[in-house]
């Protein structure tokens, strides 16, 4: 390809039909595609590259720890953990399509994280834009906001993923005005956007972090309306033999 070709490629952002150029050269040489099927296969091509450098760009913006998925998840050593049901509501994709939330509330090392961040993934790769955020990292952010009085900004922000991801809500307790910004971004995001939480503590335990015992019940009310909450109270560890495994 000739460098004011290039230039014009670059410019119309086909950066892939330069790394390209030759391999669709030697298929027109080949003479195997008509003119209309080459032109086909090589916008195909173009549109591919594009997608999936998109997703790139939406799993980097998310900030993910780990790229947990779920056919990694070792269900075989959670016996008390429904298989069939968190299949089914992943392959439905109905949390994304119906904007609902998801509540996994269990001990720690059962696994909340691995699959919340297995359906945050699938959301981002089916075109979808997603965040993944700690939940002491959220508060954080709510209360740098307030010092620099950056609140509406924040919670557009916030509110503006198509997929939120609050990981370990409960590990620390929150100022009042901390509580309020953390209600009202749940408030903006109820039926309009889905948000994925996981929790140590059972809802019975949320108003000792929220200290706000009116907020804490109109919170998991909302929470709660239009959600599906996974129970894995009952499901053991899987720590130790995960980080030897390098699994879930």
């Amino acid at each position: 390809m000739d460098e004011e070709l290039k230039k014009m490629v670059v410019y119309l952002g086909l950066r892939g039909l330069i790394a390209n150029w030759d391999h669709y050269l030697g298929i027109a040489k080949k003479g195997s595609f008509s003119s209309v099927k080459l032109l086909k296969y090589i916008i195909e091509q173009e549109y591919k590259i594009k997608q999936e450098n998109a997703r790139k760009r939406r799993i980097s913006i998310a900030r993910i720890p780990e790229p947990f998925v779920i056919e990694t998840f070792p269900f075989d050593r959670q016996a008390k953990l429904n298989k069939k049901i968190i299949l089914t509501l992943y392959d439905s994709f109905d949390y994304m399509l119906k904007q609902q939330n998801i509540i996994w509330i269990g001990p720690t090392g059962t696994g909340k994280t691995g699959l919340a961040t297995a359906f945050l993934t699938r959301a981002i790769d089916r075109g979808y834009r997603g965040k993944f955020i700690l939940f002491p990292e959220l508060v954080e952010t709510f209360y740098q906001s307030i010092a620099d009085h950056t609140e509406t900004k924040v919670l557009k922000t916030f509110e503006s993923y198509d997929c939120l991801l609050i990981d370990e809500l409960g590990f620390i307790e929150i100022d009042p005005v901390q509580v309020g910004l953390f209600f009202t971004l749940m408030h903006k995001r109820h039926k309009q956007k889905t948000t994925l939480i996981t929790s140590n503590l059972g809802f019975d335990q949320w108003g000792s972090f929220l200290k706000n015992t009116q907020l804490t019940a109109a919170l998991v009310d909302r929470l709660t309306e239009n959600s599906h909450v996974i129970n894995m109270k009952d499901c053991k560890s899987l720590r130790t033999r995960l980080d030897q495994q390098e699994s879930f």
